[in-house]
């Protein structure tokens, strides 16, 4: 399944896009797409309420907005340098163990919705990443069984300040939270459709300029690996997000450094996952 939640912001309703790619409301399952959907075996729960009630499901217009999939996860989880050439041109050597920072779940927005500048940034950078999302809950997981806990994947724009992230203390996740820095989706979807999430193409473009193309197939440390090293150190809960990583394109890795300034427009997608589109817009407070 696709599941996805559209209307406007803080007020979005949960839905699903079909193999044909019509978008149906779902408001009528009662539940929005949240943790304790998850938890409590909604993604079955919800496969078979489809069964019997498709299609009297209102369908959703092409032109309204998308929020992010999922509501308020507890977490948002990243993983840093987990591409070899995006390491090397951040001069940075790979990593022996995964690198990993947080982004506040304050960051996160529907997969169409604005990058906000923020104030006093010169230096918003862009990565288009793979991220998976968390079934059920797990705590010290065996790599063998770490696919057990994940529901499905998303597309997921990692915008970066890079100032904020490497000169305001060594703190990552400063140059990672401010709003609108996670635009997420445009939907989840389930792990059953995706074949290998280890060979999937992922590409960013920069006011049509394609800028990162890449293969998950380059993920130097791969989705069981991450599952279960993060769960020695953390819980993690249905809904959580682990963003795997970026490969090399970034604006801190041009050549000369680029990035985003008002008007800009990010493109980015993953196969099986979507597509999303972001406008660059200044900080208005």
């Amino acid at each position: 399944m696709k599941l996805l939640r559209f209307g406007n912001p803080g007020k979005e309703k949960p839905g699903i896009e079909k193999a044909n790619g019509t978008r149906i409301d779902c408001s009528a399952f009662e539940e929005d797409w949240t943790e304790d959907f998850l938890d409590n075996d909604g993604l079955n729960r919800l496969a078979t309420w489809l069964e019997n009630n498709e299609a009297s499901c209102p369908e959703i217009s092409g032109d309204v907005r998308l929020g992010p999939p999922i509501k308020r996860p507890s977490k948002i989880i990243c993983i840093g340098l987990n591409y070899s050439l995006h390491a090397k041109e951040s001069g940075m050597d790979v990593p022996k163990q995964p690198v990993i920072f947080m982004k506040a779940t304050s960051s996160l927005c529907g997969p169409n919705d604005d990058i906000i500048i923020p104030r006093n940034s010169e230096k918003t950078d862009w990565e288009v990443e793979l991220a998976v999302m968390i079934g059920k809950k797990a705590s010290y997981v065996d790599k063998d069984k770490a696919m057990d806990y994940v529901a499905g994947y998303c597309l997921l724009n990692d915008v970066s300040e890079r100032d904020f992230q490497l000169n305001h203390g060594g703190q990552w996740v400063k140059g990672k939270s401010n709003d609108h820095f996670s635009p997420l989706g445009p939907y989840l979807v389930t792990k059953d459709e995706i074949k290998d999430p280890h060979n999937l193409r992922l590409w960013l473009k920069l006011n049509g300029k394609m800028l990162q193309d890449s293969n998950t197939s380059d993920l130097v440390f791969d989705i069981p690996t991450l599952v279960s090293h993060l769960s020695n150190y953390m819980t993690l809960l249905p809904g959580d997000i682990i963003s795997t990583g970026t490969p090399a394109g970034v604006g801190l890795g041009l050549n000369p450094p680029t990035y985003l300034k008002e008007g800009d427009v990010v493109e980015l997608g993953i196969d099986g996952l979507g597509t999303s589109s972001q406008k660059a817009v200044n900080y208005k407070g």
